[in-house]
């Protein structure tokens, strides 16, 4: 599965307690959105790091040729 794809759908994932907090006012949603949301963080900061890898292979193999 490529990197949006898998963001995506950790976003899906979120959508369940985002309704059962905000619609429903179930406290417990709201502390696993919150960890979810964390870890839809730490997820998109693997993406950026991913990005400037091959950002910067790029420009080494453009340098190369």
């Amino acid at each position: 599965m490529n990197h949006f794809e898998e963001l995506m759908q950790a976003v899906r994932n979120l959508e369940h307690d985002f309704e059962k907090f905000y619609v429903k006012g179930q406290a417990a949603a709201g502390t696993r959105l919150r960890k979810g949301l964390s870890d839809l963080r730490k997820q998109c900061q693997e993406v950026r790091k991913n990005i400037q890898e091959v950002k910067a292979q790029r420009k080494a193999e453009k340098a190369g040729n």
